[in-house]
């Protein structure tokens, strides 16, 4: 190799590795500001507004979340959510036994934190590239934020129908009311259109939500009471 061929590829190292250590400074600092200031948009809420659902959304502090609306989503999707780490290996174990025996119908098995990795700095999809970037976001919130800003996120961009992000939006959409006002029975339907919103619609109501509701409020009912939860919903 020529001194000239030598010096172009270092030159190309050297840009190639301030691109990098550029890129990991900036989204460290981009999930550290997000432990207290709200994403101005996420790549999903983008896509619905491109693609025609629109995007309804309106951004609340957990005080202005019902405890409902808290526990009916920990009930729902992440009954351990107070507990792991980011990771519910149990059933992550479980939904790859199943989709080794029915790989044309792929079951998930993604925690709240999972979901908010993917939601706030990702995209949608099944590539190996996202996952790989999920389990990396997932890792750096749960250790950089709390349960309670965990949640909080959750609750103010998970989509809750078409074109519909955030539980304040989902309420007053549904409901006619702020996120505060959700009883216990509308939380819980809007929790149990998860995770398509966009098919299992409450209004009008789908099937699979009038169905799964009242499971959601039992699971409810159960969980209400245990300490780690009640650290989340006071």
């Amino acid at each position: 190799m020529s001194t000239k061929t030598k010096e172009k590829a270092l030159r190309i190292w050297r840009i190639v590795k301030r691109t990098l250590l550029f890129l990991f400074l900036f989204q460290l600092f981009y999930i550290l500001l997000l432990k207290w200031v709200d994403p101005p948009f996420t790549l999903t809420q983008l896509g619905s507004l491109f693609t025609g659902y629109g995007l309804k959304r309106d951004y609340v502090d957990m005080k202005d979340v019902s405890s409902y609306a808290r526990l009916s989503f920990i009930a729902a999707e992440d009954q351990l959510f107070p507990d792991h780490n980011g990771f519910d290996w149990k059933s992550i174990n479980k939904a790859m036994e199943y989709n080794k025996k029915k790989p044309n119908r792929v079951k998930g098995a993604s925690t709240i934190s999972q979901q908010v990795a993917k939601n706030v700095f990702l995209w949608q999809g099944r590539s190996w590239l996202r996952k790989g970037l999920e389990v990396y976001f997932t890792f750096m919130i749960e250790l950089l934020w709390d349960k309670n800003r965990i949640m909080e996120m959750y609750l103010n961009v998970s989509e809750m129908g078409p074109g519909i992000f955030g539980i304040e939006a989902a309420a007053q959409n549904y409901f006619k009311k702020p996120a505060k006002k959700l009883n216990r029975q509308e939380a819980a339907m809007i929790a149990a259109c998860m995770p398509n919103p966009k098919k299992f619609t409450v209004k009008p109501l789908s099937r699979h939500v009038a169905s799964r509701y009242p499971w959601v409020m039992k699971q409810m009912a159960f969980l209400q009471n245990d300490p780690d939860i009640q650290r989340i919903l006071q």
